[in-house]
């Protein structure tokens, strides 16, 4: 397969790397190319399935022949589907599959290589940084084709305790915040500990790892973003943000 001629990932950094090419070409196939993907699918055909490559392509093949394969396969069969359910129902189908196996891929490379502890976690947080493939696909997000190039290796700063920015913006928003460990084994133990004694500014609640969190420019106070009804999407597009509070004293000035 095409995708075996690539350098293999030994670091998780490049396993990331990895997992974003396979990702942006499995989302090209159920969206730009869906009409191409959909006519390749064909039921009379064999066991057909959905790859993602390295270099941001797609393919669709019939699964390899040595056992056990070199990486984890793709769901099998994927075409005999096709002319059963409803086309939107079917690719959010192969969307779910496709993220498991993106997941086993990444996870693949780690258990390959020997990843430890913390190598893992920092892979597992930077892939859970991206919407999902079914997510994209569905429609809950827009196409992310900008919003993986926010994210990069290292932890947040500690003394903003903000994400770094892409390299043409100041601060970048709309990204959760990196869940503080508990473990008290993990290196950094000091910065996690700020971060988990994080408070809304909104409502009190401390901070939970599944919820969408930003924090405000001004006063530099983190908020659930259901409080402030800003969505990670309306984020992506706010360059500076400014809570209901700092904007109250703002408007009150100049008035």
């Amino acid at each position: 397969m095409e995708a075996m001629a690539q350098p293999i990932p030994r670091t998780a950094d490049e396993v990331f790397n990895d997992f974003k090419g396979r990702r942006a070409g499995l989302i090209k196939a159920l969206t730009t190319d869906v009409q191409k993907f959909y006519q390749l699918c064909d039921p009379e055909k064999e066991n057909l399935c959905l790859y993602g490559l390295p270099n941001e392509g797609w393919e669709v093949n019939l699964p390899v022949e040595e056992v056990p394969p070199e990486l984890p396969e793709p769901a099998l069969g994927i075409n005999f589907a096709r002319d059963g359910m409803q086309e939107k129902d079917w690719l959010s189908l192969v969307a779910v599959h496709s993220d498991s196996w993106l997941l086993s891929v990444a996870f693949y490379f780690g258990a390959r290589f020997g990843f430890g502890k913390s190598e893992r976690k920092r892979l597992f947080q930077m892939i859970n940084d991206l919407p999902t493939v079914f997510e994209v696909v569905s429609g809950a997000v827009k196409n992310p084709k900008d919003q993986a190039e926010v994210l990069n290796n290292s932890t947040k700063s500690k003394s903003s305790g903000k994400m770094q920015s892409r390299p043409s913006e100041s601060v970048s928003k709309g990204l959760k915040m990196t869940p503080p460990p508990n473990d008290e084994e993990d290196s950094g133990e000091e910065e996690d500990d700020e971060q988990g004694t994080a408070l809304c500014g909104a409502c009190g609640d401390n901070y939970a790892t599944d919820e969408f969190w930003i924090c405000c420019d001004i006063c530099e106070r983190w908020f659930h973003g259901k409080c402030v009804k800003i969505t990670p999407a309306k984020a992506e597009h706010i360059k500076q943000y400014k809570c209901p509070t700092c904007s109250t004293k703002r408007a009150r000035l100049q008035v």
